[in-house]
């Protein structure tokens, strides 16, 4: 065959083989796969809305309504073709209008707003860390080793922003950079830099959408609090999603511009109160057209939430807290309480002072930050303290139920124990007037408070058996409150002796240790949450319930439902009824007869309470005071820390006006009582040769 020939026949072949290629091809893409690739261009046109789902109601224990949403408007800013230049001028104008009509912008950089610039890290050296390390730019251009500034700085050039680097504008247009940055915005991913703006906001915007390229408006859901600064620290916040919980979440439907629970119950009950978010879309044809609406889902509410707060008696409970701190003066400037059903183990209130007004968080976020008080600590569930005297009603159940002590011996007060030769610890009365309270029983102790007979009970039991019981009372336990800040604490211990003494000598648990701990020094330290569901215990005989902050969430669609939160029994201690009577007893001489009578005198209400004082390295002593009433049949159980409070009367007045509102509604129960300025009684177990400061 000659050569030529053979050439055309390859090229004919060839050419029918590719177009048997081609045939096949046109055949799987319109007859096999045609509806997938007509789906998938249809996809391509159409447009999708998201109708933002509202997050759910939080109210109190009778329906009244805490934190509910309103109507407002965000801003958000969209990747467009235009350079670093022209970005950060569209920034700055809309952050101008932002603030000049009484709004604020939002972004995650972790420096405070304003110079002298510091971190702003709430998680310490351990997420400050964190974030360098997660910082896309930490190689090529921020060392771990630089200040504020100097990181600020640095994303000025990066970002090629123009300005003084001292002033809040230059910070602000910074900071949405860096939010544009950390969250990957683009065309189809806008990113919101400003919440809730005024009406006033949005219309300038509007009238110069010419100039802010990228720049748009949309309406969304707002949080609102009914009573802005009320129960701060239970209610707690939502802000936008972070980079870190978008990329956890993101598969459960969230979305970068999402808010999310940050803090308090909307941390807790995310789950429940967040919405499912609805869409609408349009669907074109090739040459652009609107040809229909795809079908429209509507967002479904996120469920409500009915907590066991009465919000007459926690306006009371934070009322008192600040204006008995307030009168005290001095070094008090800060303190923690709790109060509980001691039949249900329902949270009834529960404050921490200093607190702040949380619809302001954004704005006032630098300011408390640097506020020394740690007003965003919330010191009811995590303020840690000696509980001091309070903590002996419990040493003598314990010395009780253990054996070591008969329900009527009598053990003698010398002024001094003497168990040691080389530690001699002595008694409140002998340090303050050289005087003893002589033969003591149990019932009298409590109420004395006396030390001597406390070191001795502990010096007999040992610190396992005291541990042990104070286990089951649930101290240094968390208390099951539906707050992810909770923080256990410790009972003093051996093993935890260790662990905060670094010195191998001094490490090492000592008799002295254990009659320390025996009058609430030591090494304990437990927040007021569970001093007042220990009180509580006490209370009603003997059963530890879980702390309920939450009695139900219910559907906001149709009211059905979700889940309800009863009564849950952790411990049943097993206690002699005898041996309950005398403590209880001796808890109603202290508000009777003892230190707290001055507080109580007169009150129609008989009372069961302890107060207690702790020393601390330096400074005024803590004020302690727990309490229980009506005495015969207990219904409600407090627990109320002073920081630097001086005594534990001077808790008491909290107390009182707990009860007042509880019982009388405020009314005829408010006698005139001593100013805690006043209160002269003797400090109770006040040994500085164990003191443990308060860990914030």
């Amino acid at each position: 065959m000659p050569e030529s020939k053979y050439r055309f026949l390859v090229i004919k072949i060839m050419a029918f083989i590719m177009l048997a290629a081609i045939i096949v091809r046109l055949f799987s893409l319109q007859i096999i796969d045609g509806e997938q690739y007509l789906a998938t261009s249809n996809a391509r046109l159409t447009t999708s809305v998201v109708n933002k789902a509202e997050r759910g109601d939080i109210l109190d224990r009778y329906g009244n309504v805490l934190v509910t949403n309103k109507t407002g408007y965000s801003v958000l800013l969209q990747k467009t073709d235009i350079d670093d230049t022209e970005l950060n001028s569209v920034i700055s104008k809309a952050v101008e209008i932002i603030y000049t009509t009484g709004s604020s912008s939002t972004d995650t950089l972790p420096i405070s707003g304003s110079a002298p610039y510091t971190f702003t890290f709430s998680g310490g050296d351990g997420e400050k860390a964190q974030w360098f390390e997660q910082n896309k730019y930490i190689n090529k251009y921020i060392s771990a080793d630089m200040d504020a500034a100097d990181v600020l700085y640095a994303y000025q050039q990066i970002y090629n922003v123009e300005g003084d680097l001292n002033s809040e504008h230059t910070r602000r247009i910074i900071g949405i950079r860096y939010e544009a940055d950390v969250k990957e915005y683009s065309a189809a991913n806008p990113i919101t830099i400003a919440e809730d703006v005024s009406v006033e906001a949005v219309t300038q915007i509007k009238e110069l959408q010419d100039s802010l390229k990228g720049v748009s408006i949309q309406e969304d859901y707002v949080r609102m609090y009914t009573k802005p600064g009320f129960a701060t620290h239970i209610l707690g916040r939502i802000g936008q999603i972070s980079k870190e919980e978008y990329d956890s979440k993101k598969d459960e439907g969230y979305g970068i511009n999402d808010t999310i629970g940050k803090q308090g119950i909307e941390l807790w009950a995310e789950s429940y109160l967040r919405g499912e978010d609805g869409t609408t879309g349009t669907t074109a044809n090739v040459d652009g057209r609107d040809v229909e609406l795809t079908e429209t889902v509507d967002p479904v509410p996120g469920d409500y939430l009915m907590l066991t707060i009465d919000s007459d008696l926690q306006s009371t409970l934070e009322e008192s807290l600040e204006s008995t701190i307030r009168s005290i003066g001095n070094d008090c400037d800060a303190g923690g309480a709790a109060v509980l059903d001691v039949n249900t183990g329902d949270c009834l209130a529960i404050a921490s002072y200093p607190t702040y007004d949380m619809s302001r968080f954004d704005e006032d976020y630098s300011e408390l930050l640097s506020d020394e008080r740690n007003p965003m600590v919330n010191r009811a569930v995590a303020g840690l303290y000696s509980p001091g005297s309070t903590f002996k009603p419990l040493v003598a159940i314990a010395g009780i139920q253990s054996g070591v002590l008969s329900i009527d011996e009598q053990i003698e007060c010398t002024g001094v124990y003497r168990a040691f030769g080389d530690y001699q610890p002595t008694c409140w009365i002998w340090s303050e007037d050289h005087l003893t309270h002589g033969r003591q029983n149990v019932t009298q102790a409590i109420e004395n408070s006396c030390n001597i007979f406390f070191y001795e009970l502990g010096n007999r039991m040992g610190i396992e058996t005291l541990d042990e019981c104070a286990k089951k009372f649930g101290l240094g336990e968390n208390t099951g409150i539906e707050l992810y800040e909770e923080t256990a604490g410790h009972m003093a211990s051996p093993e935890y002796k260790k662990e905060v003494v670094s010195n191998v000598i001094d490490s090492e648990w000592f008799d002295g240790d254990t009659v320390q701990a025996a009058i609430g020094q030591s090494y304990s330290l437990f927040t007021p949450v569970q001093l007042a569901n220990y009180c509580a215990t006490i209370a009603n005989g003997g059963t530890r319930y879980k702390v309920n902050l939450i009695k139900s969430i219910r559907s906001s669609v149709d009211g059905s439902l979700v889940e309800e939160f009863t009564p849950q029994v952790e411990e049943e201690i097993d206690i002699d009824e005898a041996t309950m009577q005398r403590i209880q007893d001796g808890m109603k001489k202290v508000v009777d007869e003892g230190s707290a009578s001055s507080i109580f005198d007169g009150y129609p209400i008989q009372v069961g309470g302890k107060t207690g004082t702790a020393q601390l390295g330096s400074g005024s002593n803590n004020a302690i005071f727990i309490a229980f009433a009506p005495f015969d049949d207990p219904q409600i159980a407090i627990a109320v820390v002073l920081e630097h409070g001086v005594r534990g009367t001077n808790a008491g007045q909290v107390a009182r006006d707990v009860f007042d509102q509880y019982f009388f509604g405020n009314g005829e129960a408010a006698a005139e009582t001593a100013s805690p300025e006043a209160a002269t009684e003797a400090p109770e177990s006040a040994d500085s040769s164990g003191a443990a400061e308060l860990l914030r």
